[in-house]
């Protein structure tokens, strides 16, 4: 079984690799009304359909931008969408990340897949990167109709980085709306579910725990995003800390993280859950044992897939909590 899972994500590689190279910076192709076409040969529910480097903010900045991947044939059913942010330490990545990670999905022909660019710490402080990234889902509510998307089943999904992102989406679907980034101002960007692979949740707490990364300094990753060590902008920090903002109704989240983790210490995933917990918010927390902070494979996407259509279609499925080990 285990022999067939790789041969079938080694195809899946070698098909969507034309992708991520046309996303990469300096190489954008503009979408047009005819959409691109990935070739899906060998693999279960057909082709994709991409539309490449789509402005999500009114602006021709190419860090205000989003790739979309639909089944080729899906107009009958409106879809619910997943949309990824990418990792990096908000000062690198790029949204061809999320190719790989959503075309599975599209692949089946139940989801519509969103990949995101958001300013970038060097360019932007926070809280750009949290206006970027809910600009973009309110251009997925607005072109709900003209994509087939349902509005009402938005996932989000992000390493790292995106994964602090797509918590802080989550948790401040309640908090008065700053629009800054795009317009839409009449559009919610609220979504239903949130992934969150090893994001960090609470910044000040950075400084507590033992890690073999200094969060401490001014050339922190947490420090170039807020402007300035986390120990003397403790307000900054704090309200770009999912916990912050963690109150009852937030969407369900789902929390992958390894107990090995070199650069967001594991107790951050266990201070998430916590205030969760607290609050009555559904959560799924999921150690990696011995997992540091990268890919931990099929095992940890397939509690992904099994998150997703519960939350975002419906499905009666179970989501496992137990432990990773084998990955």
């Amino acid at each position: 079984m285990k022999s067939m899972i790789r041969a079938a994500l080694i195809v899946i590689v070698l098909v969507i690799v034309p992708v991520a190279e046309a996303a990469q910076p300096g190489n954008h192709k503009s979408s047009s009304s005819e959409p691109n076409t990935i070739a899906a040969e060998g693999l279960p529910g057909g082709s994709i359909a991409s539309e490449l480097d789509i402005p999500y903010a009114g602006t021709r900045n190419p860090m205000q931008r989003l790739d979309l991947f639909l089944p080729k044939d899906h107009r009958a059913v409106k879809l619910p969408v997943i949309v990824f942010f990418h990792g990096g330490g908000w000062m690198s990545g790029d949204k061809a990340d999320g190719a790989q990670r959503l075309t599975p999905f599209v692949r089946t022909g139940q989801y519509a897949g969103v990949s995101v660019n958001y300013r970038l710490s060097r360019e932007a402080k926070w809280p750009a990167q949290l206006d970027d990234i809910k600009a973009a889902i309110r251009w997925v509510r607005e072109n709900a109709t003209k994509y087939g998307f349902d509005p009402d089943h938005i996932g989000v999904w992000g390493p790292s980085a995106g994964g602090h992102l797509a918590l802080m989406l989550g948790v401040t679907g309640d908090v008065p709306e700053r629009v800054e980034s795009g317009s839409r101002r009449d559009m919610s960007s609220k979504v239903a579910a949130v992934a969150n692979f090893f994001g960090v949740t609470d910044m000040p707490a950075l400084l507590l725990e033992p890690c073999e990364t200094d969060h401490s300094g001014a050339d922190a990753p947490e420090a170039l995003l807020i402007g300035g060590p986390i120990g003397e902008n403790t307000e900054k920090a704090k309200s770009a800390s999912p916990t912050t903002f963690v109150t009852a109704g937030d969407p369900p989240v789902l929390t992958v993280h390894g107990d090995a983790d070199p650069k967001v210490p594991y107790d951050q995933a266990v201070l998430l859950d916590a205030a969760l917990r607290e609050a009555g918010v559904p959560r799924y927390f999921v150690t990696v044992k011995g997992g540091g902070h990268g890919d931990f494979g099929t095992a940890a996407d397939d509690r992904v897939k099994a998150f997703f259509d519960r939350y975002l279609r419906g499905e009666t499925v179970r989501i496992s909590t137990e432990t990773i080990t084998d990955w």
